[in-house]
């Protein structure tokens, strides 16, 4: 199951890093964004993994408003349950709109507006 929060990155936590039981190497961030929400307004993300790890740093800063889609997962320890949230895409929410409002651009070029296409003169609009 996939979630979406919008918020600005409040936090980014240093960088952890280890290896795995099976002998290989794995990389960790934590970064947290306050979604301006009246409750549970701050939520903190993971990012796991070299590539996604090393992505996020070089495209990402303190003060950045970004959207981000996770998953939920807990884990059961000592009769305890942690969930976490996995960040598997991280884009910048200003893309998001700037995309809307390329599409609406592009769509009002190729259509032509609804009210152009009645004649005001003609009483019965309709071809039939």
């Amino acid at each position: 199951m996939s979630n979406t929060k919008t918020g600005k990155i409040i936090e980014i936590l240093p960088t952890e890093s280890g290896t795995s039981k099976a002998g290989k190497p794995w990389k960790k961030l934590t970064f947290a964004i306050d979604t301006n929400e009246e409750y549970n307004n701050i939520v903190a993300f993971e990012v796991f993994g070299d590539e996604k790890v090393d992505n996020f740093v070089k495209y990402n800063k303190v003060g950045k408003t970004v959207d981000v889609e996770f998953n939920l997962s807990s884990n059961k320890w000592k009769d305890k349950y942690f969930t976490s949230a996995s960040a598997w895409k991280i884009t910048n929410a200003n893309d998001t709109e700037t995309a809307i409002a390329q599409a609406t651009e592009m769509i009002d070029k190729v259509f032509e507006p609804a009210d152009t296409l009645i004649d005001e003169d003609d009483q019965n609009p309709l071809p039939f």
